[in-house]
């Protein structure tokens, strides 16, 4: 499946029948035919290396929009790292925002945002958490929201940020929600940006799977699989070709030597997500909240393990948003009608008039 072997086979090819003698001639039709067949098998097998990129196990040969750099420390015996952008304004506004990826989103998929908020005056610090993207993936690690927003508090510390708008996105909305209710001086006000957790599906009676069966799921990943989840779900069904680099992105690191570890942290993740609800403390939290809702977003972790009537009812963004804005004592609500999951990448324009409008308000 890998091109050089085709590519190096065809070059000796050509080197082969070049130094042909004159009285070896009767040998080429047949190494022509061969050479012929090779040569029309090439121009699909030339295309994988672009269409079927393969990345490390930390995402080693994806390019992200900013320079990457990395926070070492200790954490549950293992030495990791946490990579992390950090992009200082021209025009600084003396603002920090900190951007937190969803489950299948990385750093990367803020490009964006970053640029805006950046041109707007913001230092914008976006990390990749433990388990994803360019950061650690350990073998063995409890993961809990509580422990992922440690790790970026001692990170933000590490580079002097000591208050932030936190801005979280699906998976990334939980684990701010987590860390404003863990450091509320820190945090002058919450961004969620369709937010998982809205609802507590384990209690609504999506059957519970261990992190065996987890695993052996995201093993079956693919390109087209993921793509095909996206599209219903990030996008309302409608499908731009700059959406393929975010899929491509995942898919890569399930082609790569670091598949089996990738499978594993991915899975350990899920179990974090499905079993450790935030929706119930939502009237704990004490700072400003802007809620950015897709309302054609129906995410819901384990929907597809749900029964059928049950299923119907789950991820409904329209009713949970309300919810979850009368749950929150600041909360602000802008609901986008025709957007989905991902309204910052679908809708960038009305999105981030929004963001910097909600933001400039707190």
């Amino acid at each position: 499946m890998r091109m050089p072997a085709c590519v190096n086979s065809r070059a000796f090819f050509l080197r082969l029948t070049s130094r042909r003698s004159a009285g070896k001639r009767a040998r080429l039709p047949g190494l022509l035919y061969a050479g012929a067949l090779l040569a029309a098998a090439l121009p699909v097998a030339q295309a994988a290396p672009e269409a079927e990129p393969v990345y490390g196990p930390e995402l080693e040969g994806f390019a992200y929009p900013a320079p990457v750099a990395q926070f070492a420390f200790s954490s549950q015996k293992n030495k990791l790292h946490m990579a992390y952008m950090d992009v200082k304004p021209a025009k600084p506004n003396g603002r920090t925002a900190v951007l937190m990826h969803g489950k299948n989103f990385c750093g990367a998929t803020w490009a964006s945002s970053i640029k805006v908020l950046s041109n707007a005056g913001y230092r914008v610090v976006v990390p990749d958490q433990v388990g994803f993207c360019k950061s650690s993936k350990p073998a063995h690690y409890q993961f809990s929201f509580q422990q992922l927003a440690a790790n970026t508090n001692a990170l933000l510390a590490s580079i002097g940020v000591r208050q932030a708008t936190v801005i979280g996105h699906s998976t990334g909305g939980m684990l701010a929600v987590r860390y404003g209710l863990m450091y509320p001086q820190q945090t002058e006000q919450l961004v969620l940006v369709n937010p998982i957790g809205l609802e507590d599906w384990k209690a609504l009676g999506v059957p519970s799977i261990d992190v065996d069966q987890w695993h052996a799921r995201e093993l079956q990943a693919t390109a087209e699989r993921i793509r095909n989840y996206e599209k219903s779900t990030y996008y309302v069904n409608q499908w731009k070709p700059e959406y393929e680099q975010w899929v491509q992105m995942l898919a890569g690191m399930f082609r790569g030597p670091g598949r089996e570890l990738v499978a594993w942290n991915s899975a350990l993740l899920y179990d974090m997500i499905y079993t450790q609800p935030v929706v119930y403390e939502f009237p704990l939290l004490t700072m400003p909240t802007l809620l950015l809702i897709g309302d054609k977003d129906n995410t819901a972790i384990g929907k597809d393990l749900a029964p059928p009537e049950l299923r119907a009812r789950l991820g409904n963004y329209p009713v949970l948003a309300k919810q979850a804005a009368q749950s929150i004592p600041k909360a602000t609500l802008v609901q986008f009608p025709n957007l989905g999951h991902a309204p910052q990448m679908q809708d960038p324009a009305a999105f981030h008039e929004a963001l910097l409008k909600g933001m400039a308000a707190r």
